[in-house]
């Protein structure tokens, strides 16, 4: 009864993970529409520039380029890269659905055939290879014209359209894929809303009551997705999935100390509360009121209530790259740093990646003891790894060593973990195979065990090559990391 577990469970699901706007590319192509993520300028300013008043969801701009238009041209190479995944070993593979390649505009009656068509393709590639599909039903690419008519999320409109894209996702794709998540990052809007829910400054984003709507119709078409899944088959598993930052305050003060409580109940447990336990939590009356929400002014019905209480999710999935440190004692005597949509203040005890992002593996094994021990739901960490700038050797070799130390010290802290009697279902490192960077528009912010030739002007060949890391994860696979 009380055995320590010391190994990964068989059928353990090692994998990859990718989203459709940052790899497919083919963005106007087979009547797809364009999505958020393709009015997303590139470049280290993108954030900045979607968070300027000005900024209106305009597509195409002069003054900007777009990656995401071209990505690695996912949508022509899929078969190349899926035998890729083969050839490591992948036992599953997280990639997303784009929205506007079913429902171009997003409010449409019908769908795109042949956007579904696409996909049908992709799942029997991954299913060719014994790769078992996990699909991100909304991954950051909301149909622009569902920001630009409709205000993103803030609208409940909205609602209705994204049950619509799940029921003919769900009841397509069922019979052959198992494990589906519904939002990505969804508790990312709580620092910047513009790519979960279509919020910029112009349109509502300053204003927290509109993030706040926007996350209870997205509780509310998450349960939808749930409830229409589970109809068509029980035994689908339907999880969220949460940004996790691991948080530590700086000091004993205690002031510090309730900050990051606080900070940890709002950012980390909000939406995973909602959407695992089926109720708002008992600290959301206090943070919609440190935020200056009136809660008369949310539209949350009786019947929205009950729909979440009946259609909680059967996993968590999430996503864990770096930690953060709370101080809100002492005024600009620390270094902040940067990090995945968050920041913080720098921890002298971590060493930080080339784009500032803090390195802390044991920070991941506190991370699924926290998440199990408050949810007691199986975890499945569906995003991690290094960015990093990648140079091609003399001989066509990349030798990324400094990537297979930080994946072997996490995959360390997972053995750790369900040694801890954490109930853990697999891990799928992010941009398995380099792709467009979400939060600055690069490609030179690379991820993946497959390097793609493209630098971030858009020029390159596009061939893929395998890293040293490709066949080191291979390795990893192989022996249900057992050899690291």
């Amino acid at each position: 009864m009380f055995d320590i577990k010391e190994k990964f469970p068989d059928g353990f699901l090692w994998g990859g993970a990718t989203a459709a706007n940052q790899l497919e590319g083919a963005w106007d192509k087979d009547g797809k529409g364009p999505s958020i993520a393709d009015a997303l300028p590139g470049g280290k300013e993108r954030f900045a520039i979607a968070g300027s008043q000005e900024f209106d969801w305009q597509l195409e701009d002069e003054k900007y380029t777009y990656p995401n238009h071209k990505g690695i041209d996912h949508y022509y190479r899929f078969k190349e890269d899926i035998k890729l995944f083969g050839e490591m070993g992948f036992k599953c593979y997280r990639f997303s659905i784009a929205w506007s390649r079913i429902f171009p505009q997003g409010d449409e009656e019908t769908p795109n055939e042949a956007g579904l068509k696409f996909y049908d393709h992709l799942i029997d590639e991954c299913l060719k290879y014994g790769i078992e599909p996990v699909i991100t039903i909304s991954h950051y690419e909301l149909p622009l014209n569902l920001a630009q008519t409709y205000g993103g999320w803030k609208n409940r409109e909205l609602i209705k359209f994204y049950e619509r894209f799940a029921r003919v996702v769900l009841e397509r794709y069922h019979s052959k894929v198992t494990y589906w998540m519904i939002f990505n990052e969804i508790n990312s809007a709580f620092h910047f809303p513009v790519m979960s829910q279509g919020l910029v400054p112009s349109n509502g984003a300053n204003d927290f009551t509109n993030v706040v709507q926007a996350w209870h119709n997205q509780f509310v078409a998450s349960a939808l997705a749930v409830k229409i899944g589970h109809e068509l088959d029980e035994q689908l598993q339907i999880g969220c999935m949460i940004l996790y930052a691991t948080s530590y305050a700086y000091d004993a003060n205690p002031v510090n100390q309730y900050a990051n409580l606080k900070q940890m109940q709002d950012f980390n447990f909000f939406c995973a509360d909602v959407q695992v336990r089926g109720k708002y939590s008992q600290s959301t009356a206090r943070m919609l009121k440190e935020h200056n929400v009136d809660p008369a002014n949310l539209k949350i019905t009786a019947e929205d209530l009950e729909l979440l209480a009946q259609n909680t999710v059967d996993y968590i999935g999430f996503s864990y790259y770096m930690s953060m440190v709370t101080d809100v004692t002492r005024e600009g005597s620390d270094e902040g740093v940067s990090g995945n949509l968050i920041g913080g203040v720098a921890n002298p005890f971590l060493k930080s990646s080339d784009w500032g992002w803090q390195i802390d593996p044991k920070g991941l094994q506190i991370a699924l003891n926290e998440l199990y021990d408050r949810y007691q739901k199986p975890l499945f960490i569906v995003e991690n790894g290094l960015g990093a700038k990648d140079v091609v050797a003399e001989d066509g070799a990349i030798h990324d060593d400094y990537r297979i130390d930080y994946l072997k010290q996490h995959i360390e802290a997972m053995q750790g973990a369900i040694r801890d009697g954490v109930e853990i279902m697999g891990y799928t490192p992010w941009g398995c195979i380099d792709l467009v960077s979400a939060s600055t528009g690069e490609m030179s912010k690379r991820y993946g065990f497959i390097y793609v030739d493209l630098d971030d002007e858009g020029n390159g060949t596009l061939d893929r090559s395998r890293k040293d890391s490709f066949y080191w994860y291979k390795k990893v696979i192989e022996s249900n990391g057992k050899s690291l």
